[in-house]
């Protein structure tokens, strides 16, 4: 039943949004491997400084081309079959306060997904038919500002999020991502979650139509000129430099932090234990990578066709008996798991 409300709950927000032809696609993606490259920010660096998990087709690898990855890979760990695209994010890791060990956070599968291994969920949002453009073969980008330290206090227009759940089964999950005053948190979350807790990770969704990529990943898109958008929120305009409006793209995971919720646990000075790889205590650091990867015009028809959460008649689902399937081999032959020393990379 909750995950019924939840859903509904969707439905509302995003038809409040943009009115009875908007599209909202919501699934799952399994992991399909855990490691330290990362094609985007250290192409051909092996190792990348800091872990990463990702999710998406097969062709994943410590360098992409700028070809059409759909064209290259041969599975994927998403719902639709259409989706070769890559995303990859931070792992966290629990560092205990007793020795100074970490342990890698495990991922829960989120809520109304299914038999994931793992993995995101991921959402592609469009306020209706003819109003976004979809990415094309080549196009990456890159979202949030892995040195950030401190807040960006956008509130309801935070790009990056955690939500701290109630209890088991998602509970007190009632409002949009980045929403709720009194579980959401730009940072980590500053007590111990009784039903762990959920990442987001939001895209921009102005581009400036000509490039796939820039040095940075990021100055090839925009946030609307009143601000970034919120979760769905797709009515900005878009700037001058950048008038093309693109899906949105957002990533969910869900941390079972529940193991580490011991007040022995937790640091005795009111601090937090939770590190991103790339060694940020704070959480306000956490980011995303995305390459484009969409067979064909796929991703543009079900943005054009009302498609909601998996429910697309333009696509084709798997199910995840199969895509969890698809992996990746590492690249880097190291311990991920465990208790260590160090963060992998020496973060």
């Amino acid at each position: 039943m909750a995950s019924l409300l939840s859903l509904i709950s969707l439905v509302g927000v995003a038809q409040a949004q943009f009115g009875g032809g908007s599209a909202m696609l919501r699934f799952g993606c399994s992991n399909i491997v855990i490691d330290r490259i990362d094609p985007l920010v250290d192409p051909g660096k092996i190792p990348s400084p800091h872990v990463h998990q990702i999710i998406g087709g097969d062709a994943f690898n410590a360098t992409m081309p700028m070809s059409d990855i759909s064209e290259i890979a041969k599975c994927t760990s998403c719902t639709f079959e259409e989706d070769f695209s890559n995303y990859w994010t931070a792992n966290v890791y629990y560092k205990s306060p007793k020795n100074g060990t970490y342990k890698r956070v495990p991922i829960m599968v989120n809520d109304a997904i299914g038999a994931a291994n793992g993995g995101m969920t991921v959402y592609y949002s469009s306020p209706g038919k003819g109003q976004t453009t979809a990415f094309k073969p080549g196009f990456r980008m890159f979202s949030g500002n892995a040195a950030r330290r401190t807040p960006t206090n956008l509130g309801r227009r935070t790009q990056s999020c955690f939500r701290c759940y109630d209890g088991p089964n998602f509970q007190g999950n009632i409002m949009s991502p980045c929403f709720d005053p009194v579980r959401d948190t730009e940072g980590f979350p500053a007590k111990p979650c009784p039903g762990g807790w959920r990442s987001s990770v939001i895209f921009p969704i102005c581009w400036d139509g000509k490039n796939l990529d820039t040095p940075n990943h990021v100055d090839h898109v925009a946030d609307p000129v009143d601000g970034p958008a919120s979760f769905t929120s797709m009515g900005g305009k878009c700037p001058a430099s950048h008038p093309v409006k693109i899906p949105q793209v957002h990533l969910e995971i869900v941390w079972d932090t529940t193991a580490f919720n011991k007040k022995e646990d937790w640091p005795t000075d009111g601090t937090q234990p939770f590190v991103l790889s790339h060694g940020d205590t704070t959480g306000y650091g956490q980011h995303g990578d995305y390459v484009f990867g969409w067979k064909g015009d796929s991703l543009q028809q079900a943005m054009d066709n009302a498609c909601f959460a998996t429910n697309c008649r333009q696509l084709k689902s798997q199910t995840f008996a199969k895509a969890n399937q698809c992996v990746v081999k590492n690249a880097v032959k190291e311990n991920n798991d465990g208790w260590l020393q160090t963060l992998p990379g020496g973060m």
